[in-house]
């Protein structure tokens, strides 16, 4: 049996997704509830410049989170268009 991380959202990823629309809100909650089940999923890419931070794509989309295996936690730090989220 796998273990199940928690997932966290940081208050910014938080806002972030509420002024998306509806169908893209939908979409990025779908890729993080994944990211419970595995918090490496395939097409995650380690951010340079920023030690422990993953990105995961969903479409024009971004989602920038942490991963801290010893708590079982996923903390999503930032989620954005692809344009602004790395600023």
């Amino acid at each position: 049996m796998t273990q199940r991380y928690e997932v966290r959202l940081a208050r910014r990823a938080v806002r972030s997704l509420a002024l998306l629309q509806r169908q893209e809100q939908l979409r990025i909650r779908a890729a993080i509830d994944l990211l419970a089940e595995n918090p490496s999923p395939p097409g995650c890419v380690a951010l340079q410049g920023e030690p422990g931070v993953f990105r995961v794509r969903v479409g024009d989309f971004r989602i920038l989170y942490e991963v801290v295996d010893r708590l079982l936690l996923v903390q999503v730090v930032r989620i954005g268009h692809r344009r602004e989220v790395y600023r």
